[in-house]
């Protein structure tokens, strides 16, 4: 029962009582022997030294490089954007409210697939050039955002 659980028996070790009179069996000395390093109070040696010997994370040849993640982006083609009224402000917030895009964490780029029929201000993270010049060849605007998601690097 749970009332009555106990440890099984020496599974707790009492700590080692050094430095108490010859009479301990751990006096003088308090088992670290005579001199050297680890006799010392602040001694022994740091991880991974070998006594002198090159140490095996300087022996190994180093290879590789560290992968820094891209941007995760939602692409939005620049014909999809035709459902919204002329002259609409065109935002993350609203793509994801219309349904075009449904990630929030990822970036919005605009794609120029298609044709853009109405002026539209679009915001968004990146552009690619095409989109840029039909938003604009519309009457459009175009407001590129600020990344507020915060990567593994930035």
């Amino acid at each position: 029962m749970l009332d009555n659980l106990r440890r099984p028996r020496g599974s707790r070790k009492r700590r080692k009582v050094v430095g108490r009179g010859r009479g301990s069996g751990h006096g003088k000395t308090s088992g670290r022997g005579h001199k050297g390093a680890n006799a010392r109070a602040s001694g022994g040696t740091r991880p991974g030294f070998e006594g002198g010997q090159m140490p095996l994370i300087r022996r190994v040849p180093k290879r590789g490089f560290t992968f820094t993640p891209k941007p995760k982006f939602e692409i939005v083609s620049l014909e999809r954007l035709n459902r919204f009224a002329s002259g609409a402000t065109v935002s993350p917030e609203t793509l994801r409210e219309s349904g075009l895009i449904n990630k929030k964490d990822f970036k919005v780029k605009v794609l120029g697939n298609g044709a853009l029929d109405r002026p539209l201000t679009v915001k968004a993270h990146a552009f690619s050039k095409s989109a840029l010049e039909k938003i604009k060849k519309a009457g459009g605007k175009t407001e590129t955002l600020k990344a507020v998601v915060a990567s593994s690097r930035s």
